[in-house]
């Protein structure tokens, strides 16, 4: 295989409305760089209130057809659609890595595993099956089946413009709803290449849209009455606003908000994989990912065994564009970003933390205008830090010591972020109690980034998550549907006479 082909499209990224590009009918636009040389590389539209009305309007005409179709003649959609994002894989990961910055290697698992939930999503007509209990009284039989909610909108982040969509909107299509996505305007052009996959996999006209657009189109979709059910992922701030003006418009709303995820590296554990786990999710994609680790909980004298490790592997990460094939961390998403994330170094230093490695100011030979930051290590962090208590999202790396193993699962207990966490040991025991005893939603034994599968859900706990539903799975499927109880009897079986009180089995 030859080396992957870069994106470099420099056609301005519009709307998809009704099954076709357009700009809409705004007048503003915001600038798509590239992150690795710092140069802007095309244009995204931003819509106005009357594009999303627009979008909400085609997909309300269009989701009633929707929805009759049977649950069997959807998933053959999607079907067609997963094969389409099968052999389109590499160039959505080449436009993710044009637009993030991630690694292309990062930008292909990113893809692969927003085709797991499509592949997922295939599969809804046996998970939309509804229960039967027959004769549940005299004569009346009683069943549940549930039912699309109609039009329903999703807003994703730019660390995944790919996979986040696909925690959506499969599922919502597969349950029988219409869908209008509003993706960061950061990293655009794979939504409206997915729009594309979708009208050639053979789903009609309005049944899925994309709005680009910023905080105006954020409020165009929470407060559209036609508009039932908003996904939210991004941080915290956002999603608690999300949830709450969603809520006051009457929608169902799911919002997945920040993280601060702690790995716990317990005395007794292998410290090459613990070393490899903390260097690969710590600066992985930079650093941008509500996944990533960003505190390590060090226990016992592990510390002084490892941060030493840690200290050499950082300084020795390779920073390069991510089209570069020996590349292992690309460049921040923008400068802005780049900038806020060095800031928060210099808040570490100044709260007292100790500076093992710093990544500011980091130049890639070739790249000196990308927006590139190195790898960074703090060691001797306490709660009270900044750098500890808030979400930095980029490859800052902040070691806590812990004496023991109570003290270590109270400090990621206390913490206000409750999305992911992690704990490498060898003992059983302690593993158990762990996984048991700990406050987050998702939970790693001696794996550092614990994403859940298609099939298993993915969200958080406490202000990692507002709402009642998980993204994906089965949860998926509840959220985008609701259920309808039918109770059922025949002339023949009905007793003579009014009935004044409340009916019960007999």
């Amino acid at each position: 295989m030859g080396a992957p082909e870069a994106f470099t499209a420099t056609t301005d990224i519009g709307h998809w409305i009704a099954g076709q590009r357009t700009p809409g009918s705004g007048t503003r636009k915001q600038a798509v760089y590239n992150p690795a040389t710092g140069a802007v590389a095309r244009q995204v539209h931003l819509a106005s209130e009357a594009d999303v009305a627009a979008a909400v309007a085609a997909a309300k005409a269009a989701q009633p057809a929707w929805a009759e179709m049977p649950p069997i003649r959807r998933a053959r959609v999607l079907n067609n659609f997963l094969a389409l994002m099968n052999q389109h894989r590499d160039t959505l990961a080449a436009m993710v890595t044009a637009e993030h910055g991630k690694v292309f290697s990062d930008a292909q698992g990113e893809v692969m595993r927003g085709i797991d939930i499509i592949e997922f999503a295939c599969g809804a007509p046996q998970l939309l099956k509804g229960d039967y209990t027959d004769q549940v009284s005299t004569g009346i039989d009683n069943w549940t089946l549930r039912q699309p909610l109609g039009v329903v909108a999703g807003i994703t982040p730019f660390n995944f413009p790919c996979m986040v969509p696909c925690w959506m909107f499969p599922m919502a299509l597969a349950c029988g709803n219409a869908f209008v996505l509003k993706p960061s305007e950061r990293d655009p052009s794979a939504s409206i290449f997915m729009a594309e996959l979708l009208k050639q996999a053979g789903l009609p006209d309005g049944v899925f849209s994309v709005v680009q657009g910023d905080k105006v189109a954020v409020d165009a979709l929470l407060t559209h009455t036609d508009v039932k059910a908003l996904s939210f992922v991004g941080s915290t701030p956002i999603a608690q606003y999300i949830y709450e003006t969603g809520a006051h418009h009457g929608k169902r709303v799911q919002a997945l908000g920040g993280a601060k995820n702690h790995m716990v590296v317990m005395p007794d554990a292998d410290l090459e994989q613990a070393v490899d786990a903390l260097i690969g999710s710590a600066y992985g994609s930079a650093g941008e990912r509500c996944m990533a680790i960003s505190v390590a909980v060090l226990v016992g004298d592990v510390a002084d065994k490892i941060v030493p490790r840690l200290a050499e592997r950082a300084k020795q990460l390779k920073i390069r564009n991510g089209m570069e094939a020996d590349a292992e961390m690309g460049p921040i998403v923008t400068r802005e970003a780049r900038d806020r994330i060095e800031k928060y170094i210099g808040i570490g230093i100044e709260e007292g933390a100790r500076l093992v490695v710093d990544g500011r100011g980091h130049k890639v030979a070739g790249f000196e205008g990308g927006f590139f930051t190195g790898g960074t290590l703090f060691d001797h962090v306490t709660p009270s830090m900044r750098i500890y208590k808030e979400e930095i999202f980029g490859p800052v790396l902040a070691c806590v010591r812990a004496k023991d193993f109570t003290e270590a699962l109270q400090l990621v207990n206390d913490h206000e972020y409750g999305n992911g966490v992690a704990c490498f040991t060898t003992d059983g025991g302690v593993a158990r109690e762990f996984s048991r005893r700990v406050q987050a939603g998702m939970v790693g034994i001696n794996v550092p980034i614990p994403v859940p599968m298609a099939w298993h859900g993915f969200g958080g706990w406490k202000k990692s998550l507002f709402g009642d539903m998980h993204a994906y799975g089965e949860e998926g499927v509840r959220f985008y549907t609701k259920q309808k109880s039918v109770m059922q009897r025949w002339p023949s079986s009905t007793p003579k006479g009014a009935e004044f009180a409340m009916p019960t089995a007999k």
